[in-house]
């Protein structure tokens, strides 16, 4: 059987559209990411996600979001939004499409990561691998000048003097942290951490120095 059939199995009644099934497989014949490359070589994905609460246990997958920060430039055209709700397959199979196999940016990885790879598990019948950076930890390690220990994403924005066209929105939120990821990039690069590798052991050695 293959792999794809062994997924459509795994999604039970759960069907994609003719689309989202050709994104699917062209996302699974794409090549691993180079992980050390340069930022500015890189194509990353900033992903968020709208929920029904903050407890895991309980919250419910509204809509998923994303916009690509490309050789170093945030590109607004180059974005994706989509609830889940009547499709959810094909919601989530979306997002494939704008992510590829690059890192994920993310904020607040523990909730936004589980929610999506526990989405994608119930609807599409799989987890996508990805490496996934997260800003809730990058920033205080990189601009401890200006908050000294994680903070929610609204101290951030607040910090930097971002605004978006919407917060509470999975791509409105992704935008501010889209321009945050950018002051990241600039920054990581005065700590010698050049690349997406660089950067998950820069905010691996945070979380263990935090030991959180």
């Amino acid at each position: 059987m293959s792999w794809l059939s062994r997924l459509k199995a795994a999604r039970g009644g759960h069907t994609l559209g003719a689309q989202a099934e050709e994104t699917l497989q062209a996302w699974q014949a794409l090549p691993e990411p180079v992980l050390d490359r340069s930022h500015f070589e890189t194509r990353y994905t900033v992903v968020n996600t709208e929920a029904t609460g903050l407890d895991l246990d309980q919250a419910r997958l509204l809509a998923v979001g994303g916009i690509a920060v490309d050789a170093g430039l945030l590109h607004p055209g180059d974005a994706y939004y989509a609830r889940l709700e009547p499709a959810p397959a094909d919601a989530l199979v979306g997002l494939l499409g704008l992510a590829g196999k690059n890192p994920l940016v993310v904020f607040n990885a523990s909730f936004n990561r589980s929610m999506l790879e526990r989405a994608f598990q119930h609807h599409v019948g799989f987890t996508p691998s990805f490496v996934w950076i997260d800003l809730y930890l990058l920033l205080p390690s990189l601009f401890p000048e200006k908050l000294d220990r994680p903070a929610r994403l609204a101290d951030w924005m607040a910090a930097f003097g971002i605004e978006t066209f919407q917060r509470h929105h999975a791509l409105g939120d992704a935008w501010a942290i889209a321009q945050l990821f950018l002051a990241v990039q600039a920054r990581a690069l005065s700590f010698a951490v050049s690349t997406p590798a660089g950067l998950a052991d820069h905010q691996s050695a945070y979380r263990q120095k935090l030991k959180i």
